[in-house]
């Protein structure tokens, strides 16, 4: 099935939100990347977030709500981005897998990242193209301060 949204799970507790660290095999690049993917046959939205977030990061969580829905980078897999705001219910956040990928992309770990106090964020998270403008936007619909 072509996947023209990207449905992501912003995990957040205790203002902080869970990224994963992707790592790609045949370019040797790592970045950190909102937990998600695409919409698998008959299932809703939130049922895709549910399930990726349980693929990737081995944590059940509930869907409150869509928090941001816009146009994906020009040059990425996907058209749009529907980011869901996810309280984790249960389970321990672990590194998953990322079954459609056929191997090249893996998930190398997972990290808590304060909404409150992006000084903490690492420098190359605050340099990624595509990841920090999307927590920028999250830090400003949930109502956190432009700067720390």
């Amino acid at each position: 099935m072509p996947r023209y949204t990207r449905y992501q799970g912003l995990i957040i507790q205790n203002h902080k939100i869970l990224l994963i660290r992707g790592f790609e095999r045949r370019t040797g690049n790592s970045f950190w990347v909102i937990p998600g993917g695409g919409l698998e046959a008959g299932e809703s939205e939130e049922e895709c977030v549910i399930r990726e977030m349980k693929e990737e990061t081995n944590l059940n969580v509930r869907v409150e709500r869509l928090l941001i829905d816009l146009e994906a980078p020009p040059d990425g897999i996907y058209k749009r981005l529907k980011s869901y705001l996810c309280s984790p219910i249960r389970g321990f956040p672990e590194p998953g897998s990322e079954p459609e990928d056929e191997g090249n992309f893996e998930i190398a770990a997972l990290r808590w990242f304060d909404l409150k106090d992006i000084s903490t964020w690492s420098i190359d998270l605050c340099q990624d193209p595509y990841t920090f403008p999307h927590l920028v936007k999250v830090r400003q619909v949930l109502g956190y301060k432009t700067r720390t």
